[in-house]
């Protein structure tokens, strides 16, 4: 029996995914797989044991962060939340490109998802370019069914008190690469 895809969630047709097929072709073959690679490339918030980083299996020259981001957040995937906030946290890579991001949406016919992803951005940090950028660059859509999408603020470090009387400030989950943090690969 086949999975229920967050395309069928969204009350949209499923399609074949074109970077989850050159995903494949650069070894990563499932989900688990993909989440593996980012969590390499410096989602650090989604280790399954922390402190111990999976290697980066492939170049980002061979697949780059924007089309990992969007293999993550295709609607051909399964329907799966998890691997729309890791691909949430990718998307937001320093390094990437918004133009190259919107591209990719496109041909994943993802729109609906990364402009979500996007508005929640701008709501968390509505002096960063980066959302206001992609924004610009995606369609108008209507909003995703509710509750198919997770909620914004599981895109977000959100650390509650951090002294007396004194909430600590929320902060959009992006890539930092491991060794930054000091863990072992």
């Amino acid at each position: 029996m086949q999975s229920v895809t967050l395309a069928h969630k969204l009350g949209t047709t499923t399609h074949l995914s074109c970077l989850r097929m050159s995903a494949r072709r650069e070894g990563l073959l499932t989900e688990k797989d993909l989440i593996d690679e980012a969590v390499a490339r410096g989602c650090f918030h989604f280790m399954e044991q922390p402190g111990h980083s999976p290697v980066q299996r492939v170049s980002e020259d061979l697949f780059s962060n924007e089309q990992l981001a969007l293999a993550l957040l295709t609607i051909a995937n399964p329907y799966e939340p998890w691997l729309i906030r890791v691909g949430a946290m990718l998307l937001s890579h320093p390094g990437n490109d918004v133009r190259k991001l919107a591209l990719y949406t496109k041909y994943e016919r993802s729109e609906v998802i990364v402009r979500e992803i996007a508005l929640a951005g701008r709501r968390y940090e509505p002096e960063n370019p980066f959302w206001s950028g992609l924004l610009a660059l995606l369609p108008e859509t209507a909003p995703p069914k509710s509750g198919v999408l997770p909620h914004h603020s599981r895109h977000v470090s959100i650390p509650g008190l951090i002294g007396p009387k004194k909430i600590g400030p929320t902060t959009w989950l992006r890539p930092v690469k491991i060794a930054a943090l000091g863990y072992a690969a």
